[in-house]
């Protein structure tokens, strides 16, 4: 079933239109870079905030069909290869994790918030346990009961201290967009720093009128990549789609590109 969805994104059904697929890794592709990209800096929402969305419903990004890019890039993500270790930032209830699970691989996801976490297991049918990391206070660590995916309930800042080991591959679709803009650098640092030699970083970011929203999800221009990723990775766009949805238009944008990075080691 998920072989025959893959392949039907892969012919271009689906809400996303492709704009222009790139092919020579450069990063522009046509959309151009927003004037006032710094607008958003000073924004600001608490790990309280993100938990209040899942217990207020204010889950829109949430995708109950899984990421469309991810499954056209499916391949060129794991390359072959068999029994990774796959991080999710920020996880939420992504179905993607199962999608990695299925097929061999090892998943391990941090996320704020319990509620969504729990959904997760209950959604996709998967028994699990949970107990509390001593590391870090207040913190859990849910695990499937086959043992091949473990979430950490917990601030991504905080993980580095549940000492959780490198990742082959990271599917990056709704952290960096979400994380306050002066928490980037620490963001990435992080990242960084749970990278495995030959590792795979899969990462969307958003392009729109950062004038026109707040954020989250926040903008996040192709200047702001190479300042965090670009010495340490190898940056390639794959692709833009126009993502623009009737609830992107409430927001007062009238444009909204999904782009989607593959980063590699130097």
């Amino acid at each position: 079933m998920l072989a025959y969805a893959f392949k039907a994104i892969a012919q271009g059904t689906g809400r996303h239109q492709p704009r222009r697929q790139a092919t020579d890794g450069t990063m522009s592709l046509g959309i151009k870079e927003h004037p006032d990209a710094e607008v958003q800096k000073n924004r600001v929402l608490t790990l309280d905030d993100w938990q209040d969305k899942w217990v207020t419903r204010h889950i829109a990004f949430h995708q109950e069909q899984g990421h469309q890019l991810l499954k056209k890039h499916f391949d060129t993500f794991l390359k072959g290869q068999s029994g990774l270790r796959v991080f999710f930032p920020l996880c939420g209830k992504a179905i993607e994790m199962k999608w990695f699970a299925d097929r061999g691989h090892t998943v391990v996801g941090v996320e704020i918030s319990e509620i969504g976490i729990r959904e997760f297991f209950a959604e996709q049918n998967l028994s699990y346990t949970e107990e509390p990391l001593t590391e870090i206070a207040g913190a859990k660590v849910f695990k499937s009961s086959s043992g091949n995916i473990s979430l950490y309930c917990c601030s991504i800042f905080d993980l580095p201290r549940a000492n959780i080991g490198k990742f082959d591959r990271i599917w990056d679709r709704g952290a960096l967009v979400a994380v306050n803009p002066g928490d980037r650098d620490r963001y990435a640092d992080i990242i960084l720093s749970l990278l495995r030699k030959g590792y795979h970083y899969l990462l969307v970011v958003l392009s729109y009128d950062p004038t026109k929203h707040t954020g989250p999800p926040f903008y996040v221009p192709d200047a702001e990549l190479k300042k965090l990723f670009g010495t340490k990775c190898n940056m390639q766009c794959l692709e833009e789609v126009d993502a623009l949805e009737e609830r992107h238009k409430t927001w007062g944008v009238d444009y909204f590109f999904e782009k989607l990075y593959l980063l590699t080691e130097k």
